[in-house]
Parts: C-alpha cells; structure tokens; sequence
C-alpha cells in the first residue's frame, strides 16, 4: 500500500484523538517511559506529555510520511520506523513502562497473538484502542463497492478487518500477574459539512479504511490513463449518503471502539 496521508488524517483530529484520552484515563499511577506504536503524525504526543510531564516519549510508526511529519512538528520529540511486530519480538526501541497504541493493532493482521509479546515489553501496563466498526454501513459498502465491475479486478478482494471484543482481548492477555481492563464505547460524531461536497463520511474513510482501495485506483489510473478512482468515489458517495443522511446540524457518524488496559500487579 502507498504512504499514509498525515494531512487526511488529520481532518478529524478532535473525533480521532479522543479515545486515546479515555483511554489513557484507565491507566493507573505514573509513568517514567513511554512508547506510541502506531503514533501517526505525533498529534498525540502532547496528551502524553501532558498526563506524565515528565515521562520520555518514543513514538513508533511504520509510514515514512506520519514519522516525518511527526518530526517536522515536533523537533524535540523521538519518533521511529518501526512495525508492531518488531516492537513486539524486542527490537524497534528500549521496553517501556506505558507500551500505548490507538487505532493500529486492526492494521496487523492477527495482532491478537501478539498481545502478550506486546504486554511483555510494558514494565506497568499495556494500553490500546481498536476502532470495532468493521460491520458499519461505512465499511460494508466500501467492500460491496469494491467488489464490483470494474474496480473489483484492479483492487481485488478487501479485507474484513475484525477486531477482537472486549471478552477476547481479556482472554488474551489474563494471566498470573495481571489485571485486565477491558471495554466497548460507541461514539455518535457529528461530521461537518465538507467545503468540496464531498459526503463527510467519505472523507473520514478515505483517510483510514478505505485507503489500501484507493491507493490500487490511483496506481491503475497512473498506469493506464483511467479515472476509476473518482468513478469510485462516486459511486460510494452515492451509498453513503443514503445510509449517512446529512442533517442541518451536520452527519452523524456511529462508530464503535474497543479498549484494554493491561496492568501488571505484581
């Protein structure tokens, strides 16, 4: 898949950042080390800093573009390349008290079998958030779309991304020695209106879940002077608003979250 977008991402920064404030809420005590898998553009960075002042603060991300924008914005600040799955065979950087992920681990696939992996590196606790809306209307119609004539032979067949429940990460990560926190938020965003038209919650998925499918449109139209990229959009767009009607007040967006929080007690 092509490089993330930092920019796109960004959009929808407050609706995006706020679980990993609730998340962090569930985290006990104070920390000295700190690492972010999956830490973006750094935008988080702040909220770390700002619970444990004092704490050393590695973020961690696997795109080119997020690590340097993350570093552009915030010089002074230590941001790796590295992947989930490095961090958790013991490379990538130091263990850490706080290991924290928001809105990564769906990214890899069976991350749950690396949970404990994950949990050895925190010297205090493990905490994360997955986004749980792999069954919502959003992502439902981006793989029925997907899946037609003619895009379905350029992006192939589009991943399901599940994610475990609250239940499965507590069966994942229970063992002598820890705690385990673990829960389910759905949140009701209400998307504002786009300056270009574009439906609001096309845009919110273009900058996340729907990505892999744009980034296969835009490598076919280079390749072969197309236009199934925004042939696409329009398409999806045309569902979306159907299933997310724009109100005066804005688009309502349902979107569910999974957290856990992992302590060691002893």
């Amino acid at each position: 898949m092509a490089d993330w977008s930092p920019e796109h991402y960004l959009r929808y920064v407050d609706e995006r950042s706020r679980p990993f404030t609730e998340l962090l809420a569930r985290v006990p005590g104070d920390v000295a080390t700190v690492v972010d898998l999956g830490c973006g553009p750094g935008h988080l960075t702040g909220v770390l800093r700002a619970r444990w002042p004092a704490a050393h603060v590695v973020g961690v991300d696997s795109s080119p573009a997020m690590i340097e924008r993350a570093r552009a914005d915030d010089p002074d600040g230590t941001y790796l390349l590295g992947d989930v799955r490095d961090h958790a065979a013991g490379g990538v950087t130091d263990d850490a008290d706080l290991v924290v992920s928001n809105a990564t681990l769906q990214w890899v696939p069976g991350y749950r079998a690396l949970l404990p992996d994950l949990a050895d590196r925190a010297r205090v606790a493990l905490a994360f958030s997955v986004p749980g809306n792999h069954d919502a209307p959003s992502h439902v119609l981006l793989r029925a779309v997907a899946a037609r004539a003619p895009y379905a032979d350029v992006v192939g067949p589009v991943d399901r991304r599940a994610v475990g429940d609250p239940a499965d990460h507590l069966a994942d990560l229970a063992r002598p020695g820890w705690e385990v926190d673990a829960w389910e938020t759905t949140y009701t965003h209400v998307l504002p209106d786009t300056d270009d038209g574009t439906h609001p919650v096309l845009r919110w998925i273009s900058a996340t879940g729907a990505q892999p499918v744009l980034h296969a449109l835009d490598a076919h139209d280079a390749a072969h002077g197309t236009t199934l990229r925004a042939r696409f959009e329009t398409e999806l767009a045309a569902e979306l608003s159907a299933a997310y009607p724009r109100t005066p007040h804005g688009t309502p967006l349902t979107f569910r979250r999974v957290f856990t929080v992992a302590r060691r007690n002893a």
